[in-house]
């Protein structure tokens, strides 16, 4: 297996990446695939479980309701639970014994999606597998301080959104394949679920490996044991640090956190949308797995252009992109129509999210990455949560998706705004 990697790193695309860059990159490639059967694939399979008249079923707009409240549970325990982590991981030594411990449970919990049978357990195990999985993506995301320079970081940032994207879908045909030619027996064995949670584990797995051992902290604090209130002592002085003196990062989280709630209440929602439009299930998702090979050649261009223009016009160009996009929500009605929203996702999806880690990772104080992508990841990982409560709200109200996904545009307008602010804004102790 060792082998493998090794040639694939000597091939043409990944020779221009270290080891430590290639085997974090990797990373991306097996955690995307369960984002990525996460908003394809496994609402599917959640409201084929809860739908129906018999008892202890419910209607569509209710499992529409419960999932989107599910992903808001998911976002809670993660800003309670990221700082502390990230506190924890920035001790010498630390940071690989997190990640392996949380990369661990969240690929644990996603074999056993695949052999729940009842709605209410599928959606309890679905939110302890996204809590794990977006733990150990806080301690991935402040290693990129570990693996690479500041010059490289927005490369090697959109390099693992890129080819996360495009190695998302090898595992992810193999679940497509098994849901379309392998429906399930209902109420004795959902084999096409088994498939696809299965396979993507292992993929999770598998593409793990090579970063748990090339990985090395380089950046970190020295602290030999930490008590619970020293922990939250240390990130309340972290955030009133934050909000009196660093202006920069300040302001830059504020409009982060408007603009990528909307961008993960669309990811999240995605599948949805086209249910409750009655689109053909298998066209969505085909659609969605075309804009996964979109997205790797919109990472890889802006990737491209963040040698040239500076980072912070990167990100405004995609905020207004998304801008558009929400608009453009309001005129869907046919499956061509969410083909080209699905497009137009893709060109900016993974390069408003690569370029925002990066240009975060610049503006941070290296040895504590960690506790500050744990503030990060309160927006970041588990965002949706205002989105997906408006979402909720207007569709219990009787409004259509349409005007649901419409509304996100105003979390991408003021993000915008606080954006441009952040950037004017000099970095802590210059003046």
């Amino acid at each position: 297996m060792s082998g493998l990697f090794r040639a694939l790193h000597r091939t043409k695309v990944f020779r221009n990446l270290t080891e430590q860059e290639f085997a974090w990159v990797l990373y991306d490639v097996g955690n995307s695939a369960f984002i990525m059967l996460a908003c394809s694939l496994i609402p599917i399979w959640f409201k084929s479980l809860a739908i129906g008249t018999g008892p202890g079923k419910i209607s569509s707009d209710q499992a529409t309701a419960y999932y989107s409240i599910a992903i808001s549970i998911v976002t809670v325990v993660v800003a309670l639970i990221g700082p502390v982590c990230g506190v924890l991981a920035d001790r010498k030594d630390k940071k690989k014994i997190f990640f392996t411990t949380t990369a661990g449970l969240g690929i644990t919990g996603c074999v056993l999606n695949g052999v729940a049978t009842s709605w209410v357990l599928f959606l309890v195990i679905y939110i302890v597998t996204r809590v794990c999985y977006n733990a150990s993506l806080t301690i991935y995301d402040s290693m990129l301080n570990d693996v690479t320079t500041e010059e490289r970081m927005d490369e090697v940032s959109s390099y693992g959104y890129a080819w996360g994207y495009l190695g998302s879908c090898i595992p992810f045909l193999v679940a497509l394949i098994a849901y379309v030619l392998g429906p399930d027996m209902v109420g004795v064995l959902p084999v096409s679920k088994m498939i696809g949670f299965g396979v993507t584990a292992l993929w999770w797995l598998v593409v793990t490996l090579p970063l748990l051992k090339e990985y090395r902290q380089k950046n970190y604090v020295e602290m030999r044991t930490v008590t619970v209130g020293q922990t939250f002592g240390k990130i309340f002085r972290t955030l009133k640090k934050i909000a009196v003196s660093d202006r920069k990062v300040f302001f830059f989280l504020i409009g982060f956190f408007l603009y990528i709630d909307g961008v993960g209440t669309i990811i999240d929602n995605c599948i949805n949308i086209g249910t409750d439009l009655n689109l053909n299930t298998v066209g969505q998702v085909v659609f969605l797995l075309a804009t996964q090979v979109v997205a790797f050649g919109g990472s890889l261009f802006f990737a491209k252009l963040s040698r040239k223009k500076d980072t912070v016009s990167l990100i405004l160009i995609c905020i207004a992109g998304y801008f558009v996009i929400c608009l453009y929500a309001l005129t869907l009605r046919t499956l061509v129509h969410f083909a080209i929203l699905a497009f137009g996702v893709g060109c900016f999806q993974g390069s408003i999210q690569s370029l925002s880690r990066s240009y975060y990772s610049k503006i941070i104080p290296a040895e504590n990455s960690g506790e500050y992508f744990g503030i990060y990841d309160i927006f970041a990982k588990g965002a949706s949560f205002l989105g997906s409560v408006v979402i909720a709200v207007v569709k219990l109200a009787g409004g259509t998706i349409n005007v649901a996904v419409a509304c996100l545009a105003v979390f991408f307008a003021l993000g915008f705004v606080f954006l441009k602010i952040a950037d004017h804004q000099p970095m802590a102790g210059e003046k």
